[in-house]
């Protein structure tokens, strides 16, 4: 098991602009409240 963790892993290709820009829209829609012993994760869209 750790030599999988130690291997150099062969793959190099990039996220597509596309997943980059999901995940920041998703980051910046995301709001966490917290309230007295609670915490709320909203998402704004």
């Amino acid at each position: 098991m750790m030599k999988l963790y130690t291997e150099k892993s062969s793959f190099k290709e990039q996220p597509k602009q596309e997943t980059i820009q999901f995940l920041l829209n998703y980051s910046k829609a995301l709001r966490i409240v917290k309230a007295k012993s609670k915490t709320f994760e909203l998402h704004l869209n």
